[in-house]
């Protein structure tokens, strides 16, 4: 028993006196809450993919023990995905789509996207998804998937409150809209107001420029 708190979905630290200051999305993101502890321990589980994978260090002692069938648990098998797709909590890269793209068959300019990067999955909103233009695998929001992948392109999302709920600890935010006072460009690194069947195009042919430079 080790009496102290857990913090779970943890997005930054910062050392406080004796102790540890932490912060997290509150209310499904709509707030960001400064927590501290003064405990000799601290606990916590971190947003995925928020943090880098530290360097350097001594390497791992690996040690193997047998369990016995006494055991609460036992692994009988693993199986491997059944898509080739990546997911999107686990891509570096997220380009979504949104309703913005007037049609499901709008959406080939954003798999076009997510194939010159290479390493990119395909993303939706909500309202993409209930209309049943993508699958609910793909949706980004609070009733979707949360991400943090090094990169998130939004195309014709407007931004409402639940998507950016899910994306806005990426690392850095590229918004693709024609509407100026879209709420999605208020989180936005670098945002982009105009034709997405006109920029998108452009921006994969860079990509696949630079890609095939390298």
């Amino acid at each position: 028993h080790l009496d102290c708190v857990l913090f779970s979905d943890v997005t930054g630290f910062a050392a406080n006196g004796g102790g540890f200051e932490v912060t997290r999305p509150w209310l499904a993101g709509k707030a960001i809450a400064t927590l501290t502890t003064s405990g000799a321990v601290l606990c916590a589980t971190t947003r995925l993919n928020t943090f880098p994978i530290a360097g350097g260090g001594a390497a791992p002692t690996v040690t193997s023990q047998t369990l016995n069938d006494a055991g609460k648990a036992r692994v009988t098998g693993v199986e491997a995905k059944g898509q080739a797709k990546l997911d999107v909590t686990e891509a570096p890269v997220v380009v979504s789509g949104g309703r913005g793209l007037k049609e499901p068959e709008g959406f080939q300019i954003i798999e076009d996207l997510a194939a010159a990067f290479g390493d990119a999955a395909v993303g939706a909103s909500r309202a993409v998804v209930d209309l049943g233009w993508r699958p609910h695998s793909e949706q980004v929001g609070q009733t979707g998937k949360t991400v943090a992948p090094k990169l998130y392109i939004a195309v014709g999302i407007s931004g409402a409150i639940q998507h950016l709920a899910g994306m806005r600890t990426s690392g850095t935010i590229v918004a693709i809209n024609k509407d100026p006072e879209a709420p999605i460009f208020k989180v936005a690194d670098y945002g982009i107001v105009g034709d997405a069947f006109e920029i998108v195009p452009a921006l994969t042919a860079e990509i696949k420029a630079i890609k095939a430079k390298h």
